[in-house]
């Protein structure tokens, strides 16, 4: 087993380190004969790149993919895709005065204590730098799942720090989502939002919050009992994520509160089909899907490296105040937006391939 890939029929393997020579994927079960738009794949780690506005890191890659296997004239050919994003703006001596400490709420010292080394310049592995690889295999799942399903995934920003959007929104696309500079589908609670990472940037702090995330057109059956329910699949995508610390499906905590008769989706037929009435369940019933809109949220610690003053101890364990500098996001949610959405396509495209080979005569 290896702790770097992730998915089984479609199976990515993540590399690179923040401030190496490339991050990047390789992606292998890859379908022959398959045409891929690289603009696509690259509109996505857009989104994702940093130095988007001054509500993000300054550091400013490109993040031009460059797919060096596994496609021929756009076509994929069977074989493994491997994508490189390469470092272009890396400055390790950011971090040369604080390379022997171990930064707060950091994998500094995780790190150190498995391996007996780590690479101290921007976190090395553990920087959500590699994630520009997980955006590029993710846009490439979804435009496999275009073409063959009418399946569609949008995240937003649901809330950044005592900022949240009341309800999901009835109208949600991508334009509309990044028609906010902080990716908050509600012009109001978005202004704010952006006033609240200013004012956290300005102090040297950084704010967290949650992302919210709508996956429509999924047909029924999607996920496999015991121990690969799509729930469970879904949670696990989004815990790879850096800085994640909570998830939920559907109405998830708050359904704790609600009585059977309040929280039970009742069937009925809408037009020749089945449908629910409500979806507290979130669009999962029994780790599968049921056919309804999938909605789920994920909550994200705020960022770590903040250049607030901090105490700590360095690897020979002396106490030591430090405040970190460098290029650092004051808030990561805008930029997550699209790597949610990019293990979501992952998990729903692994399901819908095993789909593929359970029933051969489907109702």
């Amino acid at each position: 087993m290896s702790s770097n890939s992730f998915g089984d029929i479609f199976r990515i393997t993540s590399f690179g380190e923040s401030h190496g020579t490339a991050v990047g994927i390789t992606i292998d079960g890859v379908p022959g004969n398959i045409r891929i738009n690289k603009d696509l794949i690259q509109a996505q780690l857009d989104r994702r790149r940093p130095g988007q506005s001054n509500l993000t890191t300054s550091r400013n890659e490109q993040d031009r993919i460059d797919i060096i296997s596994g496609m021929l004239n756009d076509f994929t050919t069977g074989a493994p895709v491997t994508i490189l994003i390469y470092n272009k703006e890396k400055k390790p001596e950011d971090y040369s005065k604080i390379k022997d400490v171990f930064r707060p709420s950091h994998s500094d010292f995780t790190y150190q204590h498995k391996y007996g080394i780590r690479d101290p310049f921007g976190g090395g592995r553990s920087s959500a730098r590699v994630t520009a690889g997980w955006v590029a295999a993710g846009a490439f799942a979804e435009q496999i799942l275009e073409q063959f399903t009418n399946i569609k995934i949008t995240a937003w920003v649901n809330s950044v720090g005592s900022y949240s959007l009341k309800e999901t929104p009835s109208q949600l696309n991508r334009q509309i989502v990044d028609s906010s500079l902080v990716r908050c589908p509600d012009v109001e609670i978005s202004n704010r939002i952006i006033e609240s990472i200013e004012k956290a940037k300005e102090e040297g702090n950084s704010l967290g919050g949650i992302i919210g995330c709508e996956i429509t057109g999924c047909e029924p059956g999607l996920g496999d009992p015991v121990f690969s329910k799509l729930s469970s699949e879904l949670a696990h995508a989004m815990f790879c994520i850096n800085a994640v610390k909570g998830f939920e499906i559907g109405d998830g905590f708050d359904i704790s509160k609600l009585k059977g008769s309040e929280a039970n989706d009742e069937w009925e037929n809408s037009n020749g089909q089945p449908v629910t009435s409500t979806n507290h369940s979130g669009g999962i019933q029994g780790g599968i899907s049921n056919g309804m809109p999938i909605h789920f949220k994920v909550a994200f610690k705020p960022t770590s490296s903040i250049s607030s003053r901090q105490k700590s101890v360095n690897t020979q364990l002396e106490p030591v105040e430090l405040n970190i500098t460098g290029r650092h996001d004051p808030c990561v949610l805008p930029r997550a937006v699209p790597i949610v959405e990019a293990m979501a396509a992952i998990v729903i495209l692994n399901a819908w391939l095993r789909n593929r080979n359970v029933n051969l005569n489907p109702a």
